[in-house]
């Protein structure tokens, strides 16, 4: 018997990517004759958080745009109201929070919202993700938790709603889950093998509302859709959470790192084509190039086919002149790069990245033989780092002269061998949970505190851009009192005029109307833009 499952996805504006994973599961339970909605909260003012997008324009980590073009501003109506109207009116029959550990407590907070409901009508909650999986403790802590599911919830999802259509409420036994019963855990159940993602459908568009379909990137609002080919990732950071799922998952006779067929991404990508009318795909893998010779040959010639422009997000020892030129060909329009830290060996001793800064800065020179624009991400505020030390990642993007250097503070996430470390040196308690990584980071360690954090953050486009004759003038403009503000004003309107990359000029077809950009912060490059679009006429 069908049920109605009500997914909760916690989000703030500024993350404006489709959560990839309730759309595949909402697929998979739908198949299963269930009924399946969405409360998504990424364009309602929930006063959680900041907006991601608009904390990186101020700092001058992305190029600017405008969402309300594509209608993609906050909604006017209140959550609160919405949520409930639409609990009443759905009856869900489950209620499965899906969140990131920045926004576990926003998902907390929209869940206590429909207490009322979901007590009166005994509807259990399931929680999922990263933060379930790896800190499942923490997420049992709440009242209305009945179950967390800790690993892949494909077929935790499929046999708890099964469950409930056959009104047995013994949760005893789902996969993957820790139960629990009149407030305390009874059960943790063991996890089982990883998936099999070649057996994964198409995911469900239809579960979102328009909106979520559109994202920006180099300047412009594209209707954008993720698309996976890996699950996993083969290499060991440490403040990623790779490295503990790979443990998580080992010895139970399936590697978790897996890579999808591409005769069913094909499929995918001719769907979102064909059907969605998408202009732009993202890949969704940790490293897009972690592939064989013979499976990028294959890639390539499946997306000529589909010659829709692609962000993918990859290493840069896994760039070179053959695959940069022939993605080129097949529509790759932007790589994000991992970077992360500019002294060799405090990347090699504490993130477990070993590569030469040589070697990256050659490597970092490839893309731009090719006309492929590219990003490189960076982090400051590691545990043990100091202010010098951070330096010495604003000098190595000044050699590698990225079309964006994006900088962010480190996150201790649970699941990760960084958020041990920390714990281990007394920076952070366990229970604590993290925040966004655009957020002040939640590491207050002597020798690099918070505003030394947030300074270098504020400035760090302005260190990688600017002459070094110019290095006194941005230390001042570090400070955030009147005088310092004021410096920054000034060094972020000459950055704008000078250094800020035009919005897109019409890759493959996108529809953004450039000349409509009238926000003063867009002002400068949108008249780039327009100047160029005459230019060409």
């Amino acid at each position: 018997m069908g049920i109605k499952v009500l997914f909760i996805y916690p989000n703030t504006y500024g993350m404006n990517m489709l959560p990839p994973a309730i759309a595949m599961f909402s697929s998979i339970l739908k198949a299963e004759g269930h009924q399946i909605q969405i409360f998504d909260s990424t364009y309602y003012n929930t006063d959680h958080g900041i907006d991601s997008d608009g904390s990186k324009m101020e700092r001058l980590n992305v190029v600017p745009f405008k969402m309300d073009k594509k209608m993609l501003a906050l909604k006017t109506t209140d959550w609160r109201e919405d949520l409930k109207k639409q609990v009443n009116e759905f009856q869900p029959n489950l209620i499965a929070i899906s969140a990131t550990e920045d926004m576990w407590e926003l998902g907390v907070k929209i869940v206590n919202e429909i207490k009322e409901y979901k007590l009166k009508n005994k509807v259990p909650v399931i929680a999922g993700g990263v933060f379930a999986t790896f800190a499942p403790d923490l997420c049992m802590k709440e009242e209305l938790v009945d179950l967390v599911c800790v690993g892949e919830g494909e077929n935790a999802l499929i046999d708890l709603c099964k469950k409930i259509g056959n009104n047995d409420d013994d949760f005893s036994d789902i996969t993957n889950c820790w139960v629990k019963k009149e407030g305390k855990i009874i059960k943790k159940n063991s996890i089982t093998k990883p998936v099999d993602i070649n057996k994964s459908p198409v995911i469900d568009i239809s579960l979102f509302e328009e909106a979520r379909l559109y994202r920006p990137m180099s300047g412009r609002v594209y209707k954008m859709l993720p698309v996976e080919t890996i699950r996993g990732c083969p290499f060991t950071c440490t403040f990623c959470n790779s490295p503990d799922q790979m443990k998580l998952y080992k010895g139970l006779g399936s590697n978790f790192y897996r890579k999808k067929r591409m005769d069913l991404v094909y499929k995918e990508l001719k769907y979102f084509k064909d059907v969605q009318k998408v202009e732009y795909n993202y890949f969704w893998a940790d490293t897009f190039l972690g592939m064989s010779s013979v499976e990028f040959e294959e890639f390539c010639e499946m997306y000529e086919d589909i010659k829709l422009p692609f962000w993918m997000q990859t290493r840069p020892e896994t760039i070179n002149d053959y695959n940069m030129k022939k993605l080129k060909s097949v529509g790759l329009h932007r790589i994000s790069f991992g970077l992360e830290h500019g002294n060799e060996d405090f990347r090699k001793k504490i993130l477990d990245r070993r590569w030469k800064n040589k070697d990256i800065i050659d490597k970092l020179k490839i893309p731009k033989k090719y006309d492929i624009s590219f990003s490189v991400n960076n982090i400051t505020g590691f545990p043990t780092e100091t202010k010098k030390l951070a330096f010495d990642t604003i000098e190595i993007n000044r050699e590698i002269d990225a079309d964006n250097a994006n900088i962010y503070a480190f996150v201790p996430f649970h699941g990760t061998p960084l958020r041990k470390m920390c714990e281990d040196l007394g920076l952070i308690k366990h229970e604590v949970i993290t925040k966004c990584l655009t957020a002040e980071s939640q590491l207050n360690m002597p020798q690099y505190p918070p505003h030394e954090i947030e300074e270098i953050k504020k400035c760090f486009t302005l260190y990688v851009k600017f002459p070094k004759n110019r290095w006194k003038e941005i230390e001042r403009a570090e400070k955030n009192d009147e005088e310092g503000n004021r410096i920054y004003k000034l060094l972020k309107t000459e950055y704008l005029e000078k250094y800020m990359p035009a919005p897109d000029a019409d890759p493959h077809g996108g529809q953004e109307d450039f000349d409509a950009l009238t926000d003063p912060v867009c002002s400068v490059p949108a008249a780039r833009a327009k100047s160029q679009k005459n230019e060409m006429h």
